[in-house]
């Protein structure tokens, strides 16, 4: 059957430049807070990194340039259940590449993986083996970017899971892995338990893992996993809280003003990009954030990607302070599951079967024996460097590992 028999339709952007001439006039009228003297990043972006950021975004940012970069690699949209879903299709030059989907989190989109694209598709151009090719589908998850409006609520990861897994079969793959980050490796996991006939292995990064509560899950972490699970519980979860609480009020500002969507998103940039003490463009290219930036402002997806937080936390009941109290003896816990959360949710749990490869970087707080718990764990790696936002800021080590571990399930 063919893609337009399927209901997929090419797809390519083209914001009308009078959205773009809105958004120069709006950075251009700014009203400006004052700020504390003295504070730098720890009460939040620093005034005049903020102003020098967003007039750069103003009158230095081309978006032309980056909306065509991203226009070179073929897209499509379809819908599935009523859910509009927008991705790109980048086939490999190799006959018997491995499909591979990769999904970004938040606040991500589909510009994270831009830089991995060339040598996870067309390894021998890029001085890698061709056995290592993928043909890669690369969505916005549903309510992110150009997969909007969301038909509805409940639109959690099980769900995004389930349309994701029909999206594979509408493009006629019946073995495929999977690679995802941050939300996406919540969807990730839920697309093996979903389609474990279809789904060859999992590779996963930035995954956030928590205990249940039962005896004896504290003893034996290693130090380094101490010092995650203290990571954790110290996090600045400030934004998840109004993320996963308020999302329609905390969209009204972001959609309203641009450089309210610019410190939300760079605040993330800082905080959880390798070093941690430099800048966020340090360690993402500048023109690379803001395009991020710029998709969610140009397609006004602030509150419809924040729903994710709200349907894998307040509507399941978990608390995001679950993991917060005296001597972590708490339920919480999503690490990709739908009804996971909490300790009595955990009762029902199925760990997945699908082979799953972990990376770590030195910003992630994955810990090992609760990714195993959880997921069925044949490759585990960490890394020496690389914060959250890995694709972007070391995408060689990535590539390097998503092709270590798929090399053993294909």
């Amino acid at each position: 059957m063919t893609s337009t028999q399927q209901g997929i339709r090419p797809f390519r952007i083209d914001i009308p430049q009078a959205q773009l001439d809105d958004l120069n006039a709006r950075l251009a009228s700014t009203r400006w807070p004052d700020e504390l003297p003295g504070v730098g990043w720890d009460r939040g972006v620093p005034l005049d990194y903020l102003k020098d950021l967003a007039e750069y975004w103003r009158t230095g940012y081309d978006w032309r340039l980056h909306e065509a970069e991203i226009n070179k690699h073929p897209q499509y949209e379809c819908a599935i259940d009523g859910q509009n879903i927008h991705f790109l299709h980048v086939r490999s030059p190799e006959p018997d590449a491995t499909p591979l989907m990769l999904l970004h989190g938040w606040p991500g989109g589909v510009v994270d993986f831009l830089d991995v694209i060339g040598p996870l598709s067309d390894p021998r151009a890029h001085g890698g083996d061709p056995a290592d090719a993928f043909h890669l589908v690369i969505p916005s998850l549903p309510g992110f970017g150009f997969s909007t409006p969301l038909a509805g609520p409940g639109m959690g990861p099980a769900k995004m899971a389930g349309l994701l897994v029909r999206l594979m079969s509408r493009l006629g793959y019946e073995r495929y892995g999977v690679q995802g980050y941050d939300t996406g490796s919540w969807v990730g996991p839920e697309m093996g338990e979903q389609d474990p006939g279809h789904v060859v292995g999992v590779h996963v990064n930035a995954m956030i893992t928590f205990p249940i509560g039962v005896e004896g899950e504290m003893d034996g972490l290693t130090e380094a996993e101490q010092r995650r699970w203290q990571s954790m519980q110290n996090f600045n979860d400030g934004y998840l809280q109004c993320n996963s609480k308020r999302p329609q009020t905390v969209a009204y500002g972001l959609h309203d003003s641009p450089v309210g969507q610019l410190a939300w998103i760079v605040e993330k940039f800082k905080e959880l990009t390798d070093p941690e003490d430099g800048l966020p463009e340090d360690s993402v290219d500048r023109d690379r954030i803001l395009t991020d930036v710029s998709l969610y402002w140009l397609t006004g997806t602030a509150g419809s990607a924040a729903q994710v937080y709200y349907e894998e936390i307040s509507a399941t009941g978990w608390s995001v302070t679950d993991w917060s109290t005296a001597d972590g003896d708490t339920g919480g816990g999503a690490g990709g599951t739908d009804g996971g959360e909490g300790a009595d949710g955990w009762a029902s749990y199925q760990r997945g079967t699908v082979p799953t490869g972990v990376l770590v970087s030195t910003h992630d707080v994955t810990v090992r024996p609760w990714a195993e718990r959880d997921h069925n764990v044949v490759h585990w790696t960490e890394l020496d460097k690389g914060g959250h936002f890995l694709a972007m800021e070391a995408p060689d080590l990535l590539v390097a590992d998503v092709r270590e571990f798929f090399r053993t399930v294909r």
